[in-house]
Formats: C-alpha cells, structure tokens, sequence
C-alpha cells in the first residue's frame, strides 16, 4: 500500500535515514490516511535517540526528552519525532516508571493501546503493521494490541480512548477487549479530569454521540458520571416520552450539530430528572422544577470536569431554560429572550428541536408547530430591532440622574421596571415618552396606580 505524506513529514523521514537511521510517520497519521481521512498532525518514529535527531535539524524544541520526543519545526510547524522505546512497569495506572530506548520498531509498535494504530509507514518500507491493524481497520474492529488487560492497566484512559474511537470511526469494539474494559473500568478513577473531558469532548463532538451508551454498558459512567447511570435507570412513564432518562439523553444528542457546548447540553439537560420525580395516583410520572435541578448539576459535573467556564455558562443557561416554551406571541417571547440572553437565544432553540424530536409523538406536531412560531417571532423581533435588553433602551441611569433621581439602587430599579413595561409595549421604547413617564409616575409618587397603567395602554392603542 502507498500513503502520500506531505512534504515537511517526507523530508524529516528522509534526513533521518540519509544518516542511517530508520523512521516512520506513525499512529493515527497512517490510520486516518489509510481510511482516506485527513490527518489532524504527523507524529513520526525513529531509531535515532533524541540527541541524535537534535543534531541532524537546526530548529528543535525540547517537548519531551523524558520520553524520547523531540520537535522538529519547519517554518511556522512542529513535527513531533520520537525515539523507539519500551515503557517500563505502570505504577499508576497513567505513567510508566520509565522509558528505555530500542533500536527495534516493533518493540515500540506492540506497547500501542489499538492495533490500527499500531501501523507505520515510510515511502522506504511501506506499511508496517505487525499486529493485524489494516485486517481491524477492514473489519470495523476496534482492539487491543496484545493483551487487552495488560494494555488498560498501563493507562486505564485508554478504555475511555476505545469507545470514543468507536465513536468516532463507527467501528465496534473486539469482545475481548469490551471484557477487559467492564473488569477495569474502576480504575478511571485514577485519571485526571483534564484528560477524562479531553476524551468526552471527542466522543460526544462525533459523527456517533448515540455511542456514548457503550461507556455506560461497560461501567466506565459508573465512574466518570455516575449521575448518568441513575438517569439511565429512571423510567418516564409519561405520554410525551417514551425511553428512560438517559436513553432520552442519548437520543437528544443526535438530533443537535457536532458543537461542544450543544451536545453537552443534551448530555445534562435532564440530568436532574431523577431527583424530582413524583407519580401520581394514575400511575403518571412528572418531573417539575426538572430544569432548574438540572441546571445545578449539569455545573457541579462540569466544573468536577474542569471545563472552562464559558462553556459552564453556555451550557448552564440552556439547560436552565431547555424547558420553558412560551406562547409564539411578541410579549412573552421578547421577554424570554431578555431571560435567556439574545446569543444564547438561537442556541436554545436547537436546544428545544433536539429535546423534542428525542421524546414520544404525543402532540408533537403541535409542539412542532409552536416551535416554529416562536423562531419566527424571534426573527421578527430582530428584523424590527425591538428592545430586548438594557442596553437597546432608549434611556440610561444618567438620564434618570439628569432628571432629579438620586444614583443608588431607584435607579436600577426604575431602568428595569422601564425595559418591562417596554418588552411588553415595544412603541413605548422613545427616549420623550420613557422621560416623561418617568416625571410623572415615578418622580411624582403620588399618581394612582391605575391612571399610570390606563396611560401605557392609550399609548398602544
């Protein structure tokens, strides 16, 4: 078989053996090629020890001589080489004890976690594949290189790695190597968050986030989410669904784009079902204040996750109002978005799609219908640039100080109950009339009630 390896990677490979070493482009580099898919970076293998390779270019960086990498820069890109080696004893179940250098490739090969990827290439050699990858890679297979038990005890994120390749390629995982996963999965207990949200962020960002029940089949939620588990076995026996919890979870994921924060959303967004499910007398069950408990956890898990708090936010808004459908009807949904936040708005509404096509089709089309009503007054609101927010206001806390009102608290107070009653009256959104009403229903405290609220009306009409 011939691979095409760019230019700079080609050019490394041949300076390498020009001075007698061998080399290789390795791993999920022939991989991807191989499957006609575009290589994210070229890591590359060699005989040379680091110093060695040191010598030969002009420009390196020192990203890992404890390992045996070295960076090779061409231009403005990095290319990692590293030396064959043999990981000593794994005491941690995330680091070898040591790293001995080998003249041998195959000794580097077979401490790969994946036989497909385990393969090099070289234009010099071919593709070496000592361990039956491309047979794997023609099978859809998914497979330990070697023994699958000693594989995930040298870095037990590897069984996490296994399913989100499955994910990622839709291939299935090699029996042998699922049994293996369900005996060690516990010891994901030792690996970092960092590298558990890595690996999450793969697996549910694929072309497969429906795979993400393999984890929970294999027990790796059990440790890294066991909220999921609990949501998994909670039954929704009601008529607008029809899977539990969880299976409505994995559901909704699929019917959301390849966005990080959005499929997190989905991931979370019922997450706290469990915790508020009541059962009537007629066998029904019913989930209230779901979302606001929901929106609670799906923060504890992410910051649990170490996820940066952007995307904490994005996710948090959305699942805190995933469940609120307003009447398609200007005052409410221009309310809602001022809740929401007029970015997160549209992301809400494939929120809501997503939610929707995931449950039973118990009025469905009219749940559909309202849907679309909705999105359509939203993109009413914007096309007439309607006041939403404080800052489309046509007054500010200065103009109220110009008019008499002391800086304090009154003033928030007095902008906010301004943007109510505009969200509400959308014309009554002029800097005359807001200043007016201002003089004369709050500066002159003494007006009644009732001749404030008939004047808003005379104005809508």
């Amino acid at each position: 078989m011939k691979l095409r390896l760019p230019g700079k990677v080609q050019r490394i490979i041949n300076v390498l053996y020009q001075h007698g070493y061998e080399a290789y482009a390795v791993g999920g580099c022939v991989r991807d090629s191989v499957l006609m898919r575009e290589p994210h970076d070229w890591d590359i293998t060699t005989s040379a020890t680091p110093e060695q390779v040191k010598e030969l270019f002009d420009k390196t960086l020192d990203t890992g001589l404890e390992h045996g990498t070295v960076t090779i820069m061409i231009g403005r890109e990095g290319f990692e080489v590293t030396t064959y080696r043999i990981d000593g004893e794994y005491l941690d179940g995330r680091h070898p004890k040591e790293v001995v250098f080998t003249p041998k490739l195959e000794e580097d090969l077979k401490r790969r976690d994946f036989t497909i990827n385990a393969m090099a290439y070289s234009e010099h050699d071919g593709l070496v594949d000592r361990f039956g990858g491309m047979m794997d890679l023609q099978n859809r297979i998914i497979r330990c290189v070697g023994n699958p038990e000693e594989r995930f005890s040298e870095d037990a994120l590897r069984m996490l790695r296994a399913v989100r390749f499955s994910a990622q390629l839709g291939f299935s995982i090699d029996e042998d190597t699922r049994q293996a996963i369900k005996k060690l999965a516990p010891a994901l207990k030792k690996i970092s968050a960092e590298r558990i949200q890595a690996e999450l962020i793969k697996l549910l960002t694929s072309n497969h986030p429906e795979y993400f029940q393999e984890a929970y089949e294999l027990g790796i939620t059990k440790v890294i989410l066991p909220e999921f588990d609990v949501c998994m076995e909670c039954e929704q026996k009601n008529p607008h669904h029809m899977y539990t919890v969880g299976e409505h979870l994995i559901k909704s994921m699929t019917f959301i784009k390849r966005d990080k924060a959005l499929r997190f959303t989905m991931l979370l967004h019922d997450i706290g079902k469990p915790k508020m499910k009541t059962t009537d007398e007629a066998g029904v069950d019913h989930f209230h204040k779901h979302a606001s408990a929901s929106c609670l956890m799906a923060e504890e898990i992410l910051k649990r996750l170490k996820f940066d708090n952007d995307t904490i936010r994005t996710v948090t808004t959305l699942v805190r109002w995933h469940d609120y459908h307003p009447e398609p009807k200007a005052p409410q949904v221009r309310k809602l978005i001022h809740k929401v936040g007029q970015e997160y708005f549209p992301l809400l509404m494939e929120v809501q799609r997503a939610d929707l096509l995931a449950q039973s089709g118990y009025q469905l089309e009219e749940k559909a219908r309202n849907w679309e009503r909705v999105g359509l007054t939203f993109d009413h609101i914007l096309n007439e640039e309607q006041c939403i927010s404080l800052k489309q206001l046509a007054v500010n806390g200065k103009d109220l100080i110009d008019l008499g009102m002391k800086p304090g608290k009154k003033v928030g107070e007095t902008l906010e109950m301004l943007l109510n009653m505009v969200l509400e009256y959308p014309q009554c959104n002029t800097k005359m009339y807001l200043v007016a009403y201002v003089q004369e229903h709050v500066l002159s405290p003494d007006l009644p009630t009732d001749k404030a609220e008939g004047e808003i009306e005379s104005k809508t009409e």
